[in-house]
């Protein structure tokens, strides 16, 4: 499980970041003064107001390394940009951590860590059905044995969901090829079970009906696969589902 880390302190203007670079900056020709630009309207529940905005930054300290900073200066160069542009905006600095070797996308994993509200899975056991209809990301409704995607229903297979739903049930686990055989084609006859590159055949069909969600089945080379928790997927659980331990 992700936790948090926070962070809030001023900038340090005592030192200046050596391997931050700020674009040039060129006037442009004098011409008529535009209107100012008005947000794009949305529809905010009723009651409410904007009061401010995160921003996620998927990133690690290596990656920033690999660049030449660190997410202390970026946090910093970060705060100096919205002090110029809005003098009177209030910052504060929150860093997600996770366990190391956790796997996911670096943005996801700050998502949840962060307890993003929508990017937290929700597990009701009875959800209306037009919630799901109206959701973006990918449903994966156990209870109901199927999959939405941007609230459409996929038509997977049943080996294509069980192999889906026998990943999520383990989530953050590389599970081999040859677990995946023995535990989804039990009491096939050897001749019956398919072999392991049957069973990247099957993933690659899986990954193709996920779309633009493929990458919530992980290849681990040379190993096999792993769901990894994904800030855009909703696992729905029902009485019924099954123990990770007892598939």
């Amino acid at each position: 499980m992700s936790t948090t880390a926070l962070l809030d302190r001023p900038a340090d203007t005592t030192r200046q970041p050596r391997t931050v670079s700020h674009p040039t900056r060129v006037d442009a020709p004098s011409a008529p003064a535009a209107e100012p630009a008005q947000p794009a309207a949305r529809n905010l529940p009723a009651g409410t107001a904007p009061r401010g905005f995160a921003l996620y930054v998927g990133l690690d300290e290596a990656k920033a390394a690999a660049s030449g900073v660190s997410l202390g200066v970026l946090v910093d160069a970060l705060r100096r940009t919205i002090a110029e542009l809005a003098p009177g905006a209030e910052t504060y600095a929150t860093v997600a951590l996770a366990p190391v070797g956790a796997g996911g996308r670096d943005v996801d994993v700050v998502r949840l860590a962060l307890h993003e509200p929508s990017a937290i899975a929700r597990t009701k056991q009875d959800e209306p059905e037009d919630e799901d209809r109206n959701a973006g990301g990918v449903v994966v409704d156990i209870s109901r044995k199927r999959v939405l995607i941007d609230g459409e229903s996929a038509a997977f297979t049943f080996k294509e969901f069980e192999l889906l739903q026998y990943l999520v049930l383990r989530e953050g686990r590389t599970i081999e090829r040859t677990e995946l055989v023995t535990s989804l084609w039990q009491g096939a006859t050897e001749e019956e079970a398919p072999g392991e590159r049957t069973i990247d055949v099957h993933v690659r069909r899986l990954r193709a009906k996920l779309g633009r969600y493929e990458d919530i089945v992980r290849t681990v080379r040379g190993v096999g696969y792993r769901f990894d928790r994904h800030a855009d997927v909703v696992i729905r659980y029902g009485h019924g589902t099954p123990s990770p331990d007892r598939f």
